[in-house]
This record gives C-alpha cells, structure tokens and sequence, in this order.
C-alpha cells in the first residue's frame, strides 16, 4: 500500500465519522424538535387491537368487499405496526368500520368505440378505532377515501376485481397510518 492509497482510506474513514456524528447530533430526545432515535409513532400502552370484519353499507351491493378489505387492514396492522392482532377479548383497542360506498367512473374511452379504457374505482369508509379499557376513540374517521386503477382495453383486459383490489391495498395502507400519533 502505498502513501496516497492510506491517505484516501483515512479521508474517507473521517468522512464516515463526520457524518456519523451529524446525524447522531441532528437527532433531538424530543421528536418534535427533528430526527429522534426513539420509536414514536405508535402510541405507546397499546400492545393489541382487534378487527372485527368490517360491515357493507345499505348501498353497497358487491360481495366480499369488507372481508377483502379486513383481511388487507389486518396484514397491513402486522407489518407496518409493533400491534398485535388479538381476538376483542383479548384486545386493548378495537379497530371497527363500514365500507359506506363504492364509485366507478371511466378516466378515458376507445375513440373507435367508445367504451371505457380505464376505470376508477373509489371506495368510501367510516372507521373507528376505540381502547376497550378505557372506552376513548382513538381515532374516528367519516368519508375516509382511496381509489385504484384497473384497465379494460386490449391486452390488459383487467376487471372490477383488480381495481378493487388496488384501492383496498391503498385504503388499508391509509388506515393504518391514521393509528400513528398524533403530533
């Protein structure tokens, strides 16, 4: 080894400590003031929900919707929360909601034809996420909304069922973030 080779490992050995040591001091105790090494976005004293299958609406007509839609929230609790999902009694908290309404809409049409190209499906849900011991909601949501995408034309030919499966995914995934704390 030579004398420019040790130089350069020991520029970038400092360099790695420097940034080490700024991102260790932009880091705040309290996470409201910056960056913080402490695990704050789950509200703490809660170790498990439960999540009872979702209800339809009077005016939602497609089977299977909330199973599909409990099962996606259930998974999405698992891996982006340290929650555990529990039986309700067992439970600290219940998460419980209704699908209220489920719109398509065409985004554009085949000009030679006229049929719709791709559709939108927006799915809309209420929510409330409650601690079974002390009886506060903990978050309550109304008109809580996500859409997915799905194509019809030619090659896709995609359905209702995989549109609906990509705004299920997203709502899930919003819902979940809904049980972070609050700042």
């Amino acid at each position: 080894m030579n004398a420019r080779t040790i130089r350069l490992r020991l520029a970038g050995l400092s360099l790695l400590l420097w940034v080490c040591l700024a991102a260790v001091a932009g880091c705040a105790s309290d996470p409201s003031q910056g960056y913080s090494l402490q695990q704050g976005l789950h509200r703490e004293g809660i170790r498990s929900v439960a999540v009872p299958i979702w209800q339809r609406g009077a005016n939602v007509y497609r089977r299977d919707l909330e199973t599909r839609l409990t099962e996606a929230v259930v998974k999405r609790i698992q891996l982006d929360t340290p929650y555990k999902v529990v039986d309700k009694s067992k439970a600290d908290t219940v998460l419980e909601g209704t699908v209220v309404r489920v719109d398509q809409r065409a985004l554009s049409f085949n000009p030679r034809e006229g049929t719709p190209r791709d559709m939108q499906i927006r799915i809309v849900v209420r929510f409330t996420w409650t601690d079974l011991r002390t009886g506060e909601i903990l978050v309550e949501q109304n008109n809580f909304r996500a859409a997915g995408v799905y194509y019809r034309a030619e090659p896709l030919n995609e359905d209702f069922f995989l549109g609906s499966a990509d705004a299920i995914d997203r709502l899930a995934e919003r819902i979940v973030e809904t049980m972070e704390q609050p700042w």
